[in-house]
């Protein structure tokens, strides 16, 4: 392998660092730090284990990219199961192989690569290493190294070297005693896991939190309400809020202490007067104003819990919200408009409200209107005029609830937080102090009017006695309006978004001087939104804080010094804020991934768990979420903190649960720093896969964001008009710079009036010289595939970017873009081949991209699949070359896809490639063998249920079960109804928490036609990664899953026909060594594997067969070794099913019990049909209609229903048929159908077609599709249905008497004997042509044919879905 083989895109891992990397002159600054590991008495190996650990620690990442010597490079990959002693040996295993490589030059490497690939620059290849030699930093000058080891030859000495532009002295100390502790510990103890080992060092010990520290459990201050009322007695005339005017006018509206408090009480005595009681929710319709401080401040008075409906959401979102509030109370401001008639009929159908304001309005005067009810005469809180003065008496605690607010939710669903008083208040003293904030402020009403941080804006200043300042909208919305109104009413304290703060300053050049304080919110803040806040005030410190709907008030905070102070403070800083240290009794807690009883060490990155005592209770209506999300803090013993509480007396205590200590996990990832604040390092879940590659969004937002001429950014992952994903990145510029205008093209006058369009064409040489600057930071699958200028970002009423607004072009506008755009192409810069290889791809792409270079990718200029299968007919037919379709996905770039046509034109045969791919799979399998365990506890199975003693479950493992295959098996287990016998199905999901993956369980049976709603109460829910070890599942979850199940069913599988065996290999292939492993451990455990008869698809099965059926036998035996396919699969789905029985077969060896399930072509259900219409038979159905041709093939067809598939599958799982040992089991069809006689079918319904020479219909199908375009549903098969269909198709008979062993047995369980089997027969063809045609996947027939479609029972909302696609889901089998 050469050297730039092995350097191929390298991780270019990034050690925390504390500086801004320089970006001129000069750029290293060498700095040593050296330190004595007498332990380690000079052994370089086990210096770079311990290294490579530290590395993949405070990264992340598991390519591991090295310098270490004699001019080499080390490149391997570590998984974090590994104990030291594994990592050494594999490090031993790096270093011996390199000892036979050569070094090179690694700059003229890069300059090589650079003149390869066209690059500005010579690219970087690696920047950390451990050497044995004298280390500079700077050898190697397109290379330069951030930090490295030394390690002084023969003695115990090692030096950190370390770049002091990027790295504090202080890091670089911690840095030392972190590999001192970790050495001292493995050399101990070399068995430990390396990602186990504690890296808090005693020096750290005090600047990072204590988990077991109390956090003032029991500090309840006081109801926010209660606490206001008591300011509104002592200085009743003080102004409280003050609605603004427009600017142009001079009319406002000031509100005092006494009209607000007054207000409020006669609202709450109207609501409990009306039936509100403790605890109820009430919703508010509200408008930004003074009214909803009256009606909050009413609903906490009386004992409520207020929710806030923003009249700018539209009418349906604001049902959704109702559904999940279910309130007991309504208000509608007057302000905010009326209630819309889809919203009133939702009320009176699905709501029981008790009370209701119609149409609320605090007048100039101080008095209150409430509005008319149809049912009543006069203002319904006229009554309560004379009860303005009167507390309320309600008494509520710290665990009462006083707010529900909303965070997003899986399918479109938001969460329902529901809020403590407890936090409402606690924090606002020690803010005061902190922040130096006081009765003397004037606060601003900014904040989205239903997003959590209005409730900041209203409750500070009523806490201190301050006053709370109201803009219009125009005064929000008018780019410099904002900031104008800031200066005009001295506001001193105000609380964003980094989106409004965006908006404060967009086209701002108002100073606002005397804003002494921003408390910043809700999304990352970066040095920009500083530097641009800071430039218009001056004496403005800004506080980043960290926290969540879910932590209320407790948070944490980072404060930037104002300008005024400090003018240079924030070049220090990195161009991300940190979100730093917790507020006074709030810890941030950073929690190792790998072993969560430990707290993470300075620079190493886990995951953010928040510990406070002002926690919010929880989800309503989501126990199983609260329990994933809201955790006991298991560093201390359940109760620890009761005795706190023990003499506590208190007019709320039966409002007060007790001491909780309690942590909320985030699922952000993060970091300590050296002084012990903590930065954020993007999401758990942010990473992104696209074409398998793993993205990180806040990373390309950040290269973005650097580049001179953007103001805002924000990249997502969209899909595209064929359903494919892509990166896509919405982008507003510097308008203000007049170097912008060299970047724009003039837009035609008549499309001026789309954004979207003008921002692609009078753009489009300012995205090109954007991509060019990102080509120079990110590797090439991570620059986004569009990029869209827009004259701003849309922002929703909580003040965040509207992220559903920003979406992918429509048909329309990129026909537009196409029509009013010329492709900047510079020939020079393409070879010839290069040459023929764009312009054909230009023909065939649906949208002509602004410009284009040999590095573009095929998907990046809009191609997908689909239409890569057009592609590479066009390409084959115009430059006469054999080319395979997976071409496109191995050499997406025009550069690399030319060279591979290139390659093939220069030969006669690509056979040798296929052999020597094809070979792979077999021998990965071989080698995969060795990670497996020595042996497996040996299971039995059930026994029938007549020799089952007292009532039993039967907890069963199922994987895939939100595929076709899956949803019956599902179905199959739980229709079972056995005395004393209860089944439990753990199903494996991939979804965000357990709610939404029992959401994803359900719609997948109602499509399929299987789901029945009382199976949810024998479903348990399991999300995990099955590409990771133990799923990903804390060690508590896993155990628990390890000692409680009794069956696995691994039915999951990415069926792809296009895919090589590489990109199956990690989901066929590893997964299921994965799920083996929950074999291994605990309670024995059946193993049962469902594979794909695709594993026998050789000329050695198809002759074996031939023979064996012309000597009278049934057809390919079960018990067969399937060796006779190690050589010669050609499609990588069969390799990889191939690969993972190969290994389940060696586990068997070791004592593995269970079955291997081969079905062959998976159809619709015997009994009405109901299909996965994204399926290769069903397909050429549709198609065979659309042609009206069909090939004369004459091969038979193993198809069997879904629903015998899956009865085969369970009843093997239950009754293995071999007993004490682990065998195969066929799914054969009974009887198989002739391929032309099924399609034919057709005929006899009704359809014209016609059979059709194979040869002859070939012609007839690529003509229809590739010349005339014909729309087809083989078009993505075209590679497979033009090649060799006739051979194709063939399928070896089999032997099937294990599988007629199992569904014997199985009689007991079910009361119904399927041993005879299912297959094809004409009558099963009309079910599924039935079938297909009501949901609108086939055509009505045109003529009346020789018989009529039967009647088959399928549900209206089945019908909805499979027609809108949702039945169109690759199969968990096939």
């Amino acid at each position: 392998m050469s050297w730039k083989e092995r350097l191929d895109n390298p991780t270019l891992s990034v050690w925390p660092h504390d500086y801004l990397r320089p970006h001129a002159e000069p750029f290293v600054e060498q700095g040593t730090y050296s330190i004595s590991i007498p332990q380690l008495s000079g052994d370089y190996a086990t210096l770079l284990a311990a290294w490579t650990a530290l590395l993949y620690r405070v990264t992340g990442d598991d390519d591991i990219v090295l310098y270490v010597r004699d001019n080499k490079v080390l490149r391997f990959t570590i998984t974090p199961e590994l104990t030291f002693t594994q990592l050494q040996n594999k490090i031993n295993e790096q270093l011996a192989e390199l000892a036979n490589v050569e070094g090179t030059n690694f700059d003229a490497l890069s300059e090589s690569l650079q003149k390869e690939s066209g690059l500005e620059r010579p690219p970087q290849l690696f920047r950390i290493a451990c050497v044995t030699e004298d280390l500079q930093l700077d050898r190697y000058t397109h290379s330069p190294l951030d930090i490295g080891l030394q390690l002084h030859e023969s003695s115990s000495d090692v030096s950190i070297v370390f770049n002091k532009l990027l790295f504090s002295q202080d890091r670089i100390t911690i840095l030392a005693d972190q590999l001192t502790l970790f050495l001292t510990s493995v050399l101990q103890n070399a068995k430990q896991v390396f990602t186990k080992v504690s890296l808090i060092t005693d020096s750290s010990t005090s600047i990072l939190p204590d988990p077991k520290a109390n956090l003032d459990w029991c500090g309840f201050v006081g109801c926010i309400h209660d606490i206001f009322q008591d300011n509104a007695e002592k200085f009743p005339e003080r102004t409280c809020v003050v609605e603004t005017p427009p600017i142009n006018s001079t009319k406002t509206r000031t509100f005092t202490y006494k009209d607000i408090n007054e207000a409020s009480n006669i609202v709450a005595h109207y609501l409990i007067n009306t039936g509100i009681k403790r605890g109820d929710v009430v919703m508010i319709y509200s408008s930004r104003g003074v009214d909803l401080m009256v009606c909050v401040m009413g609903v906490l008075k009386a004992g409520a819990t207020f929710s806030v409906i923003d009249p700018a959401y539209p009418p349906a979102r604001q049902t959704i919200y109702l559904g999940v509030a279910k309130p007991k109370g309504l208000i509608v401001i007057r302000a905010a408009g009326q209630l819309d008639q889809l919203v009133e009929d939702y009320i009176t159908k699905e709501l029981d409200l008790v009370s209701r304001i119609p149409s609320i309005a605090i007048q100039d005067n101080g008095t209150v209107e409430g509005g008319s009810l149809p049912s009543e005469s006069g203002d319904v809180l006229a009554s309560y005029t004379e009860l303005k003065s009167t507390r309320t008496g309600v008494v509520v605690g710290p665990d009462s609830n006083p707010t529900l607010s909303f965070t997003s939710g899986s399918e479109g669903i938001p969460k329902g937080v529901l809020g403590r008083h407890f936090s409402l208040a606690y924090y606002f003293s020690w803010m005061a102090k902190q922040f130096n904030l006081s009765e003397n402020d004037k606060f601003t009403m900014l904040s989205g009017i239903a997003h959590d941080p209005i409730q900041r804006d209203m409750f500070t200043p009523l806490f201190l006695g301050a006053q709370l300042y109201v803009p219009t909208q125009d005064d929000i919305g008018t780019p410099g309006r904002l900031a104008e109104w800031m200066g005009k009413y001295g506001c001193t304290v105000t609380h964003l978004t980094p989106a409004m703060g965006q908006l404060l300053t967009a086209q701002a050049v108002t100073p606002f001087p005397k804003l002494h304080h921003a408390f910043f919110v809700g999304d990352i803040l970066t040095k920009r939104d500083c530097l641009r806040l800071q430039t218009l005030a001056e004496n403005c410190c800004i506080v980043n804080m960290y926290g969540t709907t879910e932590t209320q008030r407790a948070v944490s905070y980072f404060e930037v010094t104002s300008r005024s102070q400090d003018p240079h403070f924030l070049k220090k800083l990195k161009d991300v804020m940190p979100a730093g240290r917790g507020m006074k009794n709030v810890q941030l807690l950073v929690v190792n991934r790998n072993d969560r009883t430990q707290v993470c060490g300075v620079g190493e990155i886990g995951e953010i768990y928040v510990r406070a005592g002002g926690l919010a209770e929880g989800y309503r209506g989501l126990p199983d979420l609260n329990k994933e999300k809201f955790v006991n803090n298991w560093f201390v013993e359940e109760g620890h903190w009761n005795y706190l509480d023990k003499d506590l007396e208190a007019p709320w205590k039966e409002f007060w649960q007790g001491p909780r200590d309690r942590l909320y996990r985030t699922g952000d990832l993060g970091r300590y720093l050296p002084n012990g604040d903590c930065e954020c390092c993007g999401r758990a879940d942010d990473q992104v896969k696209i074409r398998g590659f793993r993205i990180e969004l806040g990373e390309i937002d950040t290269n973005i964001s650097q580049h001179p001429l953007v103001r805002e950014n924000i990249t997502l992952v969209r899909n595209n008009l064929e359903g494919e994903k892509c990166l896509v990145t919405y982008m507003v510029p510097r308008f203000d710079k007049p170097e912008l205008e060299n970047f724009k093209i003039e837009v035609p006058s008549n499309i001026s009036d789309d954004p979207v369009v003008c921002g692609l064409i009078g753009y489009s040489p300012f995205t090109k010289d954007l991509k060019a600057f990102l080509k120079k930071r990110l590797a090439s699958y991570a620059i986004p595939s569009l990029i869209i200028v827009l004259p701003k970002l849309p922002l929703n009423p909580n003040g965040k970017v509207d992220k559903p607004k920003l979406q992918f072009p429509t048909v329309k506008q990129l026909e537009l873009v196409a029509k009013n755009s010329s492709i900047d192409i510079n020939d020079s810069e393409f070879n010839q081949q290069e040459r023929e290889i764009r312009d054909l791809w230009l023909e065939c792409l649906p949208t002509k991209p602004t410009s284009i270079s040999p590095e573009d990718s095929f998907f990046d200029l809009g191609g997908h699949s689909i239409l890569a299968t057009k592609m590479i007919f066009t390409v084959k037919k115009q430059l006469n070359v054999e080319l395979p379709l997976g071409t496109i996905f191995k050499y997406p770039t025009i550069k690399a896809f030319a060279a591979e046509v290139s390659r093939l034109k220069s030969t006669d045969k690509i056979e040798e490639e296929t052999t020597a791919l094809t070979a792979d799979y077999a021998s990965d399998a071989a080698s995969l063998i060795d990670t497996l365990p020595k042996s497996y506890p040996a299971a039995r199975a059930l026994g029938s249920p007549s020799e089952m003693a007292g009532p039993t479950t039967v907890n069963i493992f199922v994987t895939g079960v939100t595929g076709f295959l899956g949803s019956f098996i599902l179905s199959d287990i739980l229709n079972r109804t056995v005395t004393g016998v209860n089944f439990k199905i753990f199903a494996h999901v991939r979804a965000a928490d357990e709610t939404s993956g029992l959401d994803r369980i359900r719609k997948a049976g109602t499509v399929y036609g299987t789901w029945k709603e009382e199976y949810a109460n024998s479903l348990q829910v399991v999300i995990g990664d099955l590409s990771k070890k133990n799923f990903g599942l804390t060690d508590d979850k896993w155990s628990h899953l390890s000692e409680t199940i009794d069956i696995i069913i691994h039915n999951g599988a990415l069926v792809h026909w296009v895919y090589p065996y590489s990109k199956l290999r990690n989901a066929n292939v590893v997964s299921t060594i994965n799920i083996m492993n929950l074999a291994s451990e605990g309670k024995p455990k059946l193993f049962n594997f469902v594979s794909s008869t695709s594993v026998l698809d050789t000329n050695h099965y198809f002759e074996l067969s031939d023979k064996l059926q012309q000597s009278g036998k049934e057809g390919i035996p079960e018990s067969d070794d399937l060796m006779g396919s190690s050589l010669g699969l050609t499609s990588g789905y069969g390799q990889s099913k191939w690969a993972a029985e190969h290994i389940i077969r060696a586990a068997g060896k070791r004592g593995l019990r269970g079955s291997i399930i081969r079905p062959g072509y998976v159809t619709g259900a015997s009994y009405n049909g109901s299909s996965n219409t994204d399926d290769f038979l069903l397909r050429f159905l549709k198609s065979a209609v659309q042609l009206g041709k069909i090939p004369d093939i004459n091969n038979t067809v193993n198809m069997v229903p879904v629903d015998q598939v899956a009865r085969v599958v369970v009843a093997a799982s239950i009754n293995p048929p071999c007993g004490d040992d682990l065998c195969v089991v066929h799914v054969n069809a009974h009887p198989r159908i002739i391929f032309k006689d099924y399609l034919y079918e057709l005929k006899n319904y009704g359809y014209d077609v016609e059979i059709e020479n194979y040869e002859q219909w070939k012609k007839t199908l690529e003509e229809a599709v590739i010349e005339r375009s014909e729309d087809n549903a083989l078009f993505p098969l075209l590679h497979m249905v033009l090649g060799d269909l006739e051979d194709s198709t063939k399928a070896p008979e089999l032997d099937d008497k294990n599988a007629i062993t199992s569904l014997r047995a199985d009689i007991e369980w079910t009361n119904e004997d399927r041993t005879k089997g299912m297959g094809a027969t004409p009558e099963q063809i009309g079910i599924y042509i039935s079938f297909l045609e009501s949901v609108g996947f086939l055509p009505h027939p045109k003529h009346f044919g020789d018989k009529a479609l039967p009647n088959i029972k399928i549900s209206e909302q089945q019908k909805e879905l499979v027609a809108s696609g949702a039945g169109a889901r690759s199969s968990s089998a096939a």
